[in-house]
């Protein structure tokens, strides 16, 4: 059975598991925001039954070049609460799953992919 969580409980645990970041590495995101929403709307050219807990959009820091910065739009990392809420029955499999779920994406801003983070134990 799914968590139930007002939205601004659920944000002020993103925001609370944002803080546990280490400063210099908080210091060194770069052009990047953090949002929270219900649940991820797949694409049309992909399987509409795929659940995210996080999504990271966005030009990671060890892609860009010299020229990357010239009007490009914040990178955008998005954490989906009721796909998160679904698979958890406390409060503290909660906090510890948006935790997870935002180290995760801050990680592919670093560059850090989904097979290293899987082997790092953040998958």
């Amino acid at each position: 059975m799914a968590f139930e969580m007002t939205d601004d409980d659920f944000e002020l645990l993103v925001e609370r598991s944002l803080e546990q970041i280490p400063e210099a590495l908080r210091r060194l995101m770069s052009n990047v925001v953090i949002f929270v929403e219900d649940a991820y709307a797949p694409p049309p050219n992909e399987d509409p039954q795929t659940q995210l807990l996080g999504l990271y959009e966005g030009t990671s820091l060890t892609d860009r070049d010299a020229g990357w910065d010239a009007g490009a739009l914040p990178d955008r990392i998005t954490i989906f609460k009721n796909s998160i809420l679904n698979i958890c029955s406390s409060e503290k499999q909660v906090i510890e799953e948006v935790g997870i779920t935002v180290v995760h994406e801050i990680a592919h801003h670093f560059g850090i992919d989904d097979k290293r983070l899987h082997d790092l134990g953040w998958g």
